[in-house]
């Protein structure tokens, strides 16, 4: 019989450690509650989540970022007013006025809801871009995502241009 080594006997030792223990407060702890004490017989099932559709988590998503983007947090916290207005020199009438030109660090409500919009309408776009070169689809539609996709950057692209001109006049002139 070959001679066992002292990894072996390591390992045996290790593993009789708790139940050899010479320590008699470790025994008495193991042992004395749970003679009058029952553990009850629990059967416990783990609750079972069912993960969401794609378009639940998608539409979470877009509707997060139109709130980032439009400056819901800014709107809660400052409480601007929905829309503006000023009067004109001449006649003394009141005007609306939608954007508060000059100022880069304020907005209307309706400001920031219009911009948000436009972001989302070219996010859109570029979704619908991603849904046309999908190779299982009819001509038909692929051609349909793309023209959809395309005029709605356009538009989301041009009308940011167009908030950014009125915002600040005299930019990229």
């Amino acid at each position: 019989m070959a001679p066992r080594s002292d990894s072996q006997t390591l390992a045996t030792g290790s593993a009789t450690s708790d139940e050899s223990s010479i320590d008699p407060i470790f025994h008495i702890l193991r042992i004395i509650p749970f003679s009058f004490l029952r553990p009850p017989r629990l059967r416990l099932k783990l609750p079972s989540f069912t993960l969401p559709s794609p378009m639940t988590v998608f539409s979470l998503i877009l509707l997060t970022y139109f709130l980032v983007v439009s400056g819901f947090v800014y709107d809660v916290i400052v409480e601007p007013p929905g829309i503006g207005s000023t009067q004109d020199p001449i006649t003394g009438s009141v005007r609306p006025v939608v954007f508060m030109s000059g100022r880069v660090n304020g907005q209307y409500i309706i400001e920031g809801l219009s911009s948000g919009f436009m972001f989302v309408l070219g996010g859109i776009g570029i979704i619908m871009l991603d849904l046309a070169l999908d190779k299982n689809r009819a001509k038909s539609v692929k051609a349909s995502y793309a023209t959809a996709g395309i005029s709605s950057i356009v538009i989301a692209y041009v009308m940011s241009m167009l908030f950014i001109r009125i915002k600040i006049p005299g930019y990229l002139h």
